[in-house]
């Protein structure tokens, strides 16, 4: 709901805009869509083009309260109803959706207000997603993934958000999904990788080939969740929100336990100086106060920095930034002389396949995985056999003519 300027209104003056009539003053209710932006513009005292901010005492009070709670979840002191943003978050986590698919939910369904030019999702029909998604794959031409995952946002968005479900969506134009087979390195690939990496990054690289583990997966893990007698890894809150075990390579045991003694040493030594408190899953903070400084909660490849918790203000270790690992993966590729394009999930893919190449059931490798559906698992399939599904090339009976 848009409304006129008054001397109680939130002060926000549009030239110009298409968002204007006659060039009148206006501002957004504060359950507006227009809300998603302009409430950040006040937070930030910054305005888009052709907008200019006007900041009334309310609006003033806002912006403050925005720039102490950075967390969606509360509600303005003045107003009984959330905001759109604050209500989808809220949904979002009281279902415990992971961050990252919140913040893909959000990116989608800002893109879908912006297309519409802002009007709010409650006065739009089955019509206007099928214009949306449409446009995404015609004009756009995002990948299939893209575009369903933005279809899978904005469901959620009538459904579970506004609580107002949509009919039947039919005609929309839809993104073709390739069929891409996985990166997969061969082992002499995977030593000559290893060689150029060095202390805790070899180490990573080494988990994520020896046991198929994914990055973060390998990043977020702690100290509790290594077995050394048992020779296992237990995967927490993978993909999926799923726990599951896989294989501890023998290789890396002596050299996990020294890593792990040094990192004792200097967790120690924050904790004699004070700090010390890893961040804590959930609620288990208020259910354990000190259970955040006890070595078993530690994170097994920390930061070389204290980490400062925003909201209690508390000094630990978090893990290291996987962007850190990204880099020096790719130098050491580099260095290795190879021209395939190798990321951290191409020692996933490998480790899968060569255990399948080796003669282990698929069974065992979708359980190490963590794969649903065994018909994921199935697609590593693929090199079993020599290259060309183990046919003979014809060409290979020719004799040697003039290209020798």
């Amino acid at each position: 709901m848009v409304t006129k300027v008054g001397s109680s209104c939130v002060g926000i003056k549009l030239k110009g805009s298409t968002h204007c009539e006659n060039g009148k003053d206006w501002s957004c209710g504060i359950d507006d869509p227009h809300s998603f932006q302009l409430i950040d513009f006040a937070s930030q005292g910054r305005s888009n083009a052709g907008v200019d901010l006007r900041f009334s005492v309310e609006m003033k009070a806002m912006a403050a309260t925005i720039q102490q709670r950075r967390s969606p979840l509360g509600l303005f002191p003045d107003k009984p109803t959330p905001r759109l943003y604050d209500r989808i978050i809220e949904v979002l986590r009281v279902r415990r959706y992971s961050l990252r698919t919140e913040a893909a939910y959000l990116h989608s369904i800002r893109r879908y207000i912006d297309f519409h030019q802002h009007q709010h999702p409650r006065n739009l029909a089955e019509s206007d997603l099928n214009r949306f998604l449409t446009h995404l794959a015609v004009k756009e031409h995002v990948a299939a993934s893209t575009q369903n995952q933005a279809l899978s946002a904005i469901l959620f968005l009538y459904e579970h958000v506004l609580e107002q479900p949509l009919d039947r969506i039919e005609g929309v134009v839809r993104a073709r999904r390739p069929k891409r087979l996985p990166v997969v390195l061969t082992v002499d690939e995977v030593s000559r990788v290893m060689v150029h990496l060095t202390s805790d990054k070899w180490l990573i690289a080494m988990l994520l080939y020896g046991g198929g583990l994914r990055l973060l997966e390998a990043l977020r893990m702690r100290v509790k969740d290594l077995d050394f007698e048992r020779s296992e890894i237990t995967i927490r809150e993978g993909k999926g929100d799923k726990d599951r075990v896989t294989t501890m390579p023998r290789a890396v045991v002596h050299s996990l336990q020294e890593h792990l003694q040094r990192v004792k040493l200097v967790h120690e030594q924050d904790v004699a100086d004070g700090y010390g408190r890893a961040e804590l899953p959930h609620a288990l903070a208020r259910k354990y106060p000190n259970a955040n400084q006890e070595w078993c909660w530690q994170f097994v490849f920390p930061q070389e920095r204290r980490w400062r918790n925003s909201r209690t203000r508390e000094q630990g270790r978090h893990h290291i930034d996987e962007s850190l690992f990204s880099r020096s993966l790719k130098a050491a590729v580099k260095q290795a002389g190879l021209t395939k394009r190798v990321t951290s999930h191409t020692f996933r893919h490998s480790f899968a396949t060569h255990l399948l190449a080796d003669g282990y059931d698929i069974r065992t490798v979708q359980e190490l995985l963590g794969h649903k559906d065994v018909r994921t698992t199935m697609i590593y399939t693929h090199v079993l056999n020599r290259g060309g599904r183990g046919v003979r090339s014809p060409a290979d009976g020719l004799t040697r003519g003039h290209g020798e």
